[in-house]
């Protein structure tokens, strides 16, 4: 096995890992979600639709620029108490939420481990043309992410709400620091700015701003020690089982070839993957398939990422998603998840693939 260059490959993946947890999670506990969410309710001035649209908003621009589990871990509880004091479905929001996390993370590398992943593996490839090449699939996924649930939901969608009181800030200067910060992070990721770098900084800012003010929020908690061994275990599992003989297998069942439906077969063969085995392991197993193009590299990061939505153990953010469910008090039916996923998914595969084709192929 070649430690070094595995080293190369997952070093930078799990310093950003670390650095916009720190991010995401000082950005939670000074109020930023919770300050986007109330001023959501605000803003749509008592519409359940107007409301339930902001939320898709906040979710679509939190996966993208700060990745698809910090969605799901921080703005899952945000949106849960804004239903229960608003008197709305929670599972609406829930889902909305969990499903966003998943079909929103194709368009910049930051938004899921799996694209940081497939930027390293494509020679030339900065942030500015990743998004380039994948932006018609991450367009089709939230449309008709959107789209199926409006149509799922769309007797809860009726109506109208009170609007919910303002909550006290307890530090204002560090509130608009860490909006500050946020907010940069997209644009930074966007101009091509190295990840690991934009990430690293905008954690020291924060840091070194908590440290001076507000220490206490400083602890090892704020550390995503279990994710990390997590995902570097996953690393050297199938990094062996590639070297014995895994790549010889599913090459063959993923075929080759850049037409549509060359590239729908790569993207269910991922999808498949991603919901029997996790889809950070899928995606390292099948990378060796998409033969160094861009286009196929695009539909397998289709399967890997909007694809984790049938099994509970698809994707690591649904995981952490069901646990700020039960946190909350709102109980998951992975029945009713599997069934709903298995409605979606397909949609998701052809329409993002067919989006690929018609702009790329």
């Amino acid at each position: 096995m070649d430690w070094a260059g595995l080293g190369g490959r997952v070093g930078p993946v799990l310093g950003f890992v670390v650095c916009i947890t720190v991010v995401a999670e000082l950005a939670n506990h000074l109020g930023v979600f919770a300050m986007v969410a109330r001023g959501a309710a605000r803003l749509a001035r008592g519409s359940v639709l107007g409301l339930w649209l902001l939320v898709v908003l906040v979710a679509v621009v939190a996966t993208t620029v700060l990745s698809l589990d910090t969605t799901a871990v921080l703005l899952t509880p945000v949106v849960l108490a804004l239903a229960a004091q608003l008197d709305l479905d929670a599972t609406l929001f829930a889902l909305t939420v969990v499903w966003l996390a998943n079909t929103a993370s194709l368009l910049l590398p930051v938004s899921n481990l799996t694209n940081l992943l497939a930027l390293s593996s494509v020679p030339g490839y900065d942030a500015a043309r990743f998004a380039a090449l994948t932006w018609p699939a991450a367009l089709a996924c939230v449309l008709v992410t959107v789209a199926v649930l409006a149509l799922v939901f769309r007797r809860s969608l009726r109506g109208r709400y009170r609007p919910v009181p303002t909550a006290p800030v307890a530090d204002r200067r560090l509130l608009g620091l860490a909006t500050v910060v946020c907010a940069l992070l997209g644009p930074a990721f966007a101009l091509g700015v190295d990840v690991l770098l934009a990430s690293a900084v905008a954690a020291a800012v924060l840091v070194l701003a908590c440290a001076v003010t507000r220490p206490s929020l400083l602890t090892w908690r704020l550390l995503p020690w279990p994710l990390v061994l997590g995902v570097a275990v996953l690393f050297v599992v199938v990094q062996y089982a590639h070297d014995h003989g895994l790549a010889e297998l599913l090459g063959s069942a993923a075929g080759s070839g850049t037409s549509w439906p060359a590239l729908l077969r790569l993207a269910g063969l991922a999808a498949l993957g991603a919901n029997v085995a996790d889809n950070l392991p899928t995606y390292l197993a099948l990378e060796p398939v998409a033969d160094g193009s861009p286009l196929r590299l695009a539909a397998l990061l289709v399967g890997v990422d909007a694809g984790p939505l049938v099994t509970p153990w698809a994707s690591l953010a649904t995981l952490l998603w069901a646990a700020r469910c039960r946190a909350g008090g709102v109980e998951v039916s992975w029945g009713r998840f599997a069934l709903r996923g298995l409605l979606l998914v397909p949609l998701l595969l052809v329409s993002a693939v067919t989006a690929l084709w018609l702009v790329h192929g």
